[in-house]
């Protein structure tokens, strides 16, 4: 057998020879060596799972077909990169290599973020529009007509370059309008952010502000590349022309290039000056449509008058003199006069003869009375003679019949029945009677003992006897007197019955 313990002593003394780290250490050795090695790198890769943290700081991965890498941008580089990042696209990130010991991951830090290439910038471009798109963003139904004149143009562009002097060049040489400059970055870092408050300022303003509330907007920039351009590709920049409550006019680049706000604009323009020339029309033009006009109305209206006058004149032919239009009425007016004094005369001629007849047909309230008391007293004497008569025949029906008592009965009955009718009669007559209507309050009116109905019966001076219920007075009449109403009746004075 070997004997191995020496073999075994060597080991345990070169282990022991070793130097011994903690994880920190190992740790933070790993993260310098990635830094000292991959202190600046450019990697070019394909967006995967971005994620902007709440804290500011943006996370995505970095892929390929081969590996992925973590990335971390801190908030303070997430404002200066100029670009969303979003999920496919290519990009080439620039930063450094370095570790999160905590998971014992590596990450790369990024510094810068660019497109990789043109054809990625249309990729991009291409997917943004198919995205507004499908949310009605450029929906034609959405857009607002230019108006014809505008009294004030919102113009958003940057304040030092050619765009603006050829804006405010067209309109004055077409027709001078207030013109309101909102400057603002057109490309670089937050020009996109800038250009869309500018928007939504113009739509804020008030219409009673101190500053005018703009008729129309003019959104211009001139031409570039697509890098140069794509802040007006920007979402916020496009859905803040889509809500825009003013008619806009986009006028980016020249007449090849195409940005995603000329598809929510009201109004694409191929250049600045082509803005210009839409939102004014040519002054001078609309003034000779103006002298035309109104040489067209002077002309109507006098030929209008001219038919009007000949239409008139040869109606006024057919016309008669108004003069002998008069003759026949003031003839026949003449006529009715004559007429109506004789019928006058007629009308009261016969008025006067009703009135004699109905005064003929008048009686008395004692006339009434003695007529309806002689007819009173007549009805009694038939009923004594009737009761008599039924008396007699009962008498002799119960002759005979030995019922002294109960023809006594009938006869006392018969008796009181009759009895009842009488007094019954009796009062009718004293509530026909005139004296119960002095009890009511009348008076009855005489002159030489006949009674007096109507006030025209009268004549200022007359003495008239005024009967009360329980006596008499003498009167005279003063005042002067009332004529008689058509009709022979005078409702001042009331029936006494």
């Amino acid at each position: 057998m070997i004997d191995e313990s020496p073999a075994r002593a060597a080991a345990g003394e070169a282990v022991a020879n070793i130097a011994e780290y903690t994880v920190s250490e190992i740790a933070g050795a790993v993260k310098r060596t990635l830094e000292g090695s991959f202190e600046h790198v450019r990697v070019r890769g394909e967006v995967s799972r971005p994620n902007y943290h709440g804290s500011g700081h943006l996370y995505f991965t970095l892929k390929d077909e081969g590996a992925v890498l973590d990335v971390v941008c801190w908030k303070g580089t997430v404002g200066r990169i100029g670009l969303r990042i979003e999920e496919g696209m290519e990009v080439v990130c620039t930063g450094r290599v370095s570790s999160y010991p905590r998971s014992s991951k590596y990450q790369l830090v990024i510094e810068a973020v660019e497109l990789a290439g043109e054809g990625a910038l249309l990729k991009l471009l291409e997917d943004r529009r198919k995205k507004l798109l499908a949310e009605g963003l450029f929906d034609p139904a959405r857009k607002k007509p230019i108006p014809f004149l505008p009294a004030v143009i919102g113009v958003v562009t940057s304040p030092t370059g050619a765009v603006i002097r050829d804006i405010l060049h067209r309109l004055a040489d077409r027709f001078p309008r207030r013109v309101l400059l909102w400057p603002v970055p057109v490309q670089g870092e937050g020009a996109a952010e800038k250009i869309a408050a500018a928007i939504r300022g113009f739509n804020s303003l008030g219409p009673d502000g101190s500053v005018p509330r703009p008729d129309l907007l003019i959104v211009a920039r001139g031409g570039g590349s697509l890098e140069d351009l794509w802040a007006f590709n920007e979402e916020v920049v496009v859905r803040a022309a889509a809500a825009s409550a003013i008619p806009l006019i986009s006028a980016i680049g020249h007449e090849t290039d195409t940005t995603l706000i000329d598809f929510a604009a009201d109004r694409r323009a191929p250049t600045p000056t082509a803005a210009a020339e839409m939102a004014v029309p040519v002054r001078a033009e609309i003034l000779a449509q103006v002298l035309d006009h109104e040489r067209r109305l002077v002309a109507a209206a006098d030929r209008t008058l001219r038919l009007a006058r000949a239409r008139i004149e040869g109606l006024a032919r057919g016309l008669p003199v108004p003069a002998r239009l008069f003759e026949l009425a003031d003839q026949r007016l003449d006529d009715l006069a004559d007429r109506l004094a004789g019928g006058i005369r007629q009308l009261v001629r016969l008025r006067g003869l009703g009135l004699q007849q109905a005064a003929a047909r008048l009686r008395t309230p004692e006339d009434q009375i003695r007529r309806r008391a002689d007819a009173l007293a007549a009805l009694a004497l038939r009923l004594d003679r009737r009761v008599h008569g039924v008396l007699g025949d009962r008498i002799a029906r119960f002759e005979g019949l030995g019922a002294s008592a109960r023809l006594a009965a009938a006869v006392a009955r018969l008796a009181r029945d009759r009895r009842l009718r009488l007094e019954s009669l009796a009062r009718l007559l004293d509530s026909l009677s005139y004296r119960g209507v002095l009890a009511r309050g009348f008076v009855l009116v005489r002159h030489d003992e006949r009674p007096i109905t109507r006030a025209g019966d009268t004549d200022p001076g007359m003495s008239v006897t005024l009967q009360f219920q329980d006596g008499t007075r003498r009167a005279t009449i003063d005042g002067d007197k009332k004529p008689r109403r058509r009709g022979g009746r005078d409702d001042d004075q009331g029936s006494l019955l």
